[in-house]
């Protein structure tokens, strides 16, 4: 009767630990989040010739006479100071 309870505790022991690293297998390692992202430089702040409004320097349209906030901005500038 031992021999027979010793041999069915050995056949369970071993299938445990065979499903215990069959299981490790199928299940991938938690991955780790990625890094993030470096944050955006900040930008030197301009005013608009026209209308004074304060705007980053990547935004603002050059022109003569300055940076404008808008197209229609730099337009009237010009067309009012067109003979300076």
């Amino acid at each position: 009767m031992f021999k027979i309870i010793f041999f069915v505790g050995l056949v369970a022991l071993v299938f445990w630990v065979l499903g215990a690293k069959s299981r490790a297998r199928r299940d991938p390692p938690p991955a780790t989040p990625p890094a993030p992202a470096a944050p955006p430089q900040p930008q030197s702040m301009v005013s608009c010739a026209q209308c004074g409004l304060h705007l980053p320097r990547g935004d603002a349209l050059p022109g003569r006479g300055g940076v404008f906030c808008s197209v229609a901005h730099r337009q009237a500038y010009e067309a009012a100071n067109a003979g300076d």
